[in-house]
């Protein structure tokens, strides 16, 4: 999970991978998720997004990442091999209908 103000990522936390077959998907533990919520409910650090890696080296959200993303404007960060890059997850992206790209500064 990632953290910070604005659009800034000031740190990021590592959550276990609780999906059936996490060496092709991903899903974050729900505790760890929920328990980030109510942190930044009660004044902790914003939840700005996510990032994971694709072990195939396409830093680019896949159909599946699509489908699991809620269009709610989270940043996603996925690392493909040695390239890093980030998305927004909004309604009617330009990548699968979800996803608008975002320059990494």
């Amino acid at each position: 999970m990632l953290f910070g103000r604005d659009s800034a990522i000031t740190s990021y936390q590592a959550v276990e991978n609780v999906d059936e077959a996490p060496d092709r998907h991903f899903e974050i533990d729900p505790a760890a998720l929920f328990a980030a919520l109510r942190a930044e409910r009660g004044g902790g650090p914003k939840l700005l997004g996510y990032w994971h890696s694709h072990p195939s080296g396409d830093a680019a959200p896949s159909v599946t990442d699509a489908a699991m993303a809620a269009p709610d404007g989270k940043l996603w960060l996925i690392v493909g091999g040695d390239t890093v890059t980030a998305w927004r997850a909004v309604e009617g992206g330009a990548l699968h209908g979800r996803f608008d790209p975002v320059a990494i500064d």
